[in-house]
């Protein structure tokens, strides 16, 4: 698999608190930012791949449901992370 257990430990431990702090928003912001862009990439060369595409736009859903939590509890957090993972344009 592209994630192997010390590149998600890698993911955690740069956006979260630690590497063992799987639960923390920015975590799992980043994790699927990470597995948003491999989807992107394989659908780049894979245009009819139609059940990836589901999946992937399942997954940005839910990361604009944490984005927007995120955004409603703690406004400096929610900048901190869309500048660091270079979500806006």
């Amino acid at each position: 698999m592209y994630l192997t257990k010390e590149k998600i430990q890698d993911i955690f431990k740069d956006n979260g608190s630690s590497e063992k702090d799987t639960g923390s928003i920015e975590g799992q912001i980043a994790l699927f930012t990470t597995k948003i862009n491999h989807l992107t990439d394989h659908l780049k060369s894979n245009k009819k791949d139609y059940n990836t595409e589901r999946s992937l736009l399942k997954m940005v859903g839910k990361r604009k449901s944490l984005l927007s939590y995120l955004k409603n509890k703690d406004i400096n957090r929610y900048r901190a992370i869309i500048k660091k993972l270079s979500l806006r344009k």
